[in-house]
């Protein structure tokens, strides 16, 4: 693998989690998956989003910060690759669509001082999956609170992602469109995802449409 550090992005249930699991076995890295779901207030955000949306955005980015600290910078003599399946700044862009423009601001203001002591990933890997397709991933996975997610929520994510990359000139990513593949139940196309992450990218976005 090119890259020493490695993190797997997208909107839910685009498949982060799954890909991340899988890269790490192929290459023999350090997996580092994102702890959301003993978060207390998820379950409540997707009820009533108004009033759990600022304290979920802060817990999330504790929660992140603090794993990504704890993570990254320990020496792995059996790894030289780390593959997450979330990147901090993730928390910047679903708190620009949670959160008013008061408790935004104050949320920035905490993340700019936090994000100093993360190291950034070498190559981040960006998801690109329909609408159509994430609620069928998400109906799939079955996780109770994710089934009433409006179509809108997800339309808005997907925009703040791609308003977020279009704005990180000296960042490696790479933006695959994987709406043709099942990658969890056909290997061919997991290889063909593996072999376009498995590159050498210049700064900026590099966009793939898979398969070939």
């Amino acid at each position: 693998m090119n890259y020493n550090y490695i993190a797997i992005e997208g909107n839910i249930g685009a498949g982060k989690t799954s890909l991340a699991k899988m890269l790490a076995e192929q290459f023999n890295g350090k997996l580092i998956l994102e702890r959301f779901w003993d978060n207390p207030f998820l379950e409540k955000f997707y009820k009533d989003p108004g009033k759990y949306a600022f304290p979920l955005e802060l817990s999330f980015l504790a929660e992140r910060y603090r794993q990504l600290i704890d993570e990254l910078p320990s020496m792995d003599l059996f790894h030289s690759l780390t593959i997450s399946d979330y990147f901090l700044n993730k928390s910047l862009i679903f708190a620009r669509k949670t959160l008013g423009d008061d408790e935004y601001q104050l949320f920035r203001n905490l993340f700019n001082i936090m994000e100093q002591n993360v190291p950034k990933p070498d190559l981040l890997v960006h998801l690109y999956v329909k609408v159509e397709k994430l609620q069928a991933n998400i109906k799939k996975r079955g996780r109770t609170y994710e089934q009433a997610i409006p179509d809108e929520y997800l339309l808005k994510l997907q925009d703040s992602y791609f308003q977020y990359l279009n704005q990180q000139p000296a960042m490696r990513i790479l933006l695959l469109d994987i709406n043709k593949l099942d990658f969890v139940n056909n290997p061919e196309d997991y290889k063909h995802i593996a072999d376009a992450i498995n590159q050498e990218y210049p700064p900026g976005i590099t966009r793939f449409y898979l398969p070939p």
